[in-house]
């Protein structure tokens, strides 16, 4: 018996990082599972590595006629949707200060990150409903939480605003028993984040000597926390900022 048996998960952004191990782990745990990316051959390669069904979706979730067609997809293949994972994001080099960053590269993180889930859960959410009821699972991060000084403005107020959002709706949807949390990673040792770091250690090393692991986190400690959203367990759970971050936000002064 996998905790998933029987449920129907879409997942954004699971051509790569997080998203293709929630997968992976989504699809042992008995899931029928909807990889969405932007690449749909990335998302071909994930499909091929989860060992259970699954099908690939090629969408921009910030084109809304895209995130309709895709759950329409999903509906028609796997008869239903119970779990939204709303996981792709992008954030860009060009995101910075708010006195460097351009209006178009704070709209173009917007879009993805914010306008993105908006639209995933518009459109997704009313499949759960047809199902008596489901979980959503919206990704926003640790820096909703905290302040930078080395900034990245436009995808720290995208998953304020998810973190926002996600409360909003887990308390407008409750009593139809559609459950909505935000997953609050802390630094994942993914492919975006490796690439704004793998180039300047100084920058890595700054932001190291503030976390109390001293480390990373691995991509299958945020879905483990992922899984337990999506699966019945966590029925009580709701517009919660469920936070994995290693204790980053609780974080004073970290050990030497």
């Amino acid at each position: 018996m996998g905790r998933l048996d029987g449920k129907v998960c879409v997942i954004t952004g699971a051509g790569g990082g997080m998203g293709r191990e929630a997968a992976i782990v989504f699809s042992g745990e008995g899931a029928k599972v909807c990889v969405a990316d932007v690449d749909g051959a990335l998302a071909e390669e994930t499909v091929s590595s989860c060992p259970g069904e699954a099908m690939a979706f090629a969408v921009d979730v910030a084109d809304e006629a895209g995130v309709a067609a895709m759950y329409a997809a999903v509906a028609e293949r796997f008869g239903g949707i119970d779990v939204l994972y709303n996981n792709a994001g992008i954030s860009p080099g060009d995101d910075a200060s708010v006195l460097d960053t351009s209006v178009e590269a704070w709209q173009r993180v917007q879009d993805v990150n914010t306008k993105g889930v908006f639209l995933c859960c518009k459109h997704g959410i009313p499949y759960l409903l047809e199902r008596g009821g489901g979980s959503v699972i919206n990704v926003a991060s640790f820096v909703a939480l905290m302040g930078a000084a080395t900034s990245q403005i436009s995808y720290t107020a995208s998953k304020g605003a998810v973190l926002a959002m996600s409360r909003e709706l887990g308390v407008q949807f409750a009593r139809q028993g559609v459950r909505v949390n935000a997953l609050c990673p802390g630094p994942v040792e993914t492919p975006l984040l490796l690439a704004i770091y793998g180039d300047d250690p100084a920058a890595f090393a700054r932001r190291q000597v503030h976390w109390p692991t001293g480390r990373l986190g691995k991509p299958r400690e945020i879905v483990n926390a992922a899984l337990f959203l999506a699966s019945d367990e966590s029925s009580f759970v709701n517009a919660a900022t469920f936070v994995v971050d290693g204790g980053i936000t609780a974080a004073y002064v970290t050990p030497e």
